[in-house]
């Protein structure tokens, strides 16, 4: 029971968070880039119906997330929940009044396929539930490591560049957003509201503020068809690193195992890239 809530969970969030980020990048294009990588950005786009309907399917998809790691391992969670292009782009098409193609409709194939083969050989492994602060660490200096280095270059450098760097910048902090979700859910469980007074409710409002503004500045600085595939592919990357280092959670145990992995996530890799270079995404 509790891996159908996870892989519900999960799927109902991709669906939300696809459809959102639709909603929140038609509105953050008409936002003046001179507030990018600002919190004036957010008190901009606050003002747009659209984007306030996006950000409400945001939250959802979050609460979603939530559930979906309270009774499943981040490795199980997140190719599921990195899914959305496949329920964003239809979702583009129906507002534009537009058929998928043939090779968006490859894309998606290749994309569910792949996930499904990805996990068809997963060990569902418990792992930690409540990782101690040490174990963390690593993980936060990576990330901020990341930001640190790619913010300046998207601030320094317009159009794909740009677009690039602050999706991969977004990505890598709602990679850390999916693990402080999974830690709080857990400690939630034990230990109820006395959630309250640790520490990972506090990290996860001021990580989940940062990645707000990060995906809205990727979002306003270009077109999804740059955005979107690099947060899919990066974020369950970096989420599964943080399930596996941070909360000892297991890929494949035996070398045929992990190659049947590796094949279906390069599938799903592959078809993200189409869906990615889709005429839907790119206008």
């Amino acid at each position: 029971m509790s891996i159908v809530v996870a892989v519900g969970s999960a799927l109902l969030a991709a669906v939300c968070f696809g459809v959102g980020s639709v909603l929140q990048h038609e509105a953050a294009r008409q936002a003046s880039m001179q507030k990018s990588m600002r919190l004036r950005l957010l008190l901009d786009l606050v003002r747009r119906p659209g984007w306030l309907a996006g950000l409400g399917l945001s939250v959802s998809s979050f609460a979603f997330l939530g559930i979906a790691l309270a009774f499943g391992p981040l490795v199980l969670v997140l190719p599921l929940a990195a899914t959305d292009l496949l329920f964003a782009l239809p979702f583009l098409a129906l507002r534009q009044g537009e058929r998928l193609t043939p090779w968006e409709k490859t894309g998606i194939v290749c994309t569910a396929g792949g996930v499904a083969v990805f996990l068809t050989v997963l060990p569902l492994s418990p792992g930690a539930t409540v990782p101690a602060v040490h174990d963390w660490l690593p993980a936060f200096a990576a990330v901020v490591g990341v930001v640190a280095l790619l913010a300046p270059v998207g601030a320094w450098r317009p159009g794909r560049l740009r677009t690039a760097a602050y999706a991969i910048c977004a990505a890598s902090m709602l990679a850390l957003l999916d693990g402080l979700t999974k830690s709080t859910a857990g400690r939630f469980r034990a230990d109820g509201l006395e959630v309250l007074l640790h520490w990972e409710p506090y990290a996860l409002i001021t990580v989940g503020v940062t990645s707000l503004v990060l995906s809205q500045s990727a979002f306003q600085a270009g077109s999804l068809a740059v955005s979107l595939p690099i947060i899919d592919t990066l974020e369950p990357v970096g989420a599964v690193a943080i399930g596996i280092a941070v909360f000892g959670e297991q890929l494949a145990l035996t070398d045929r195992a992990l190659t049947v992995q590796m094949l279906g996530a390069a599938a799903a890799v592959t078809g993200i890239v189409l869906l990615g270079r889709s005429p839907l995404a790119t206008e």
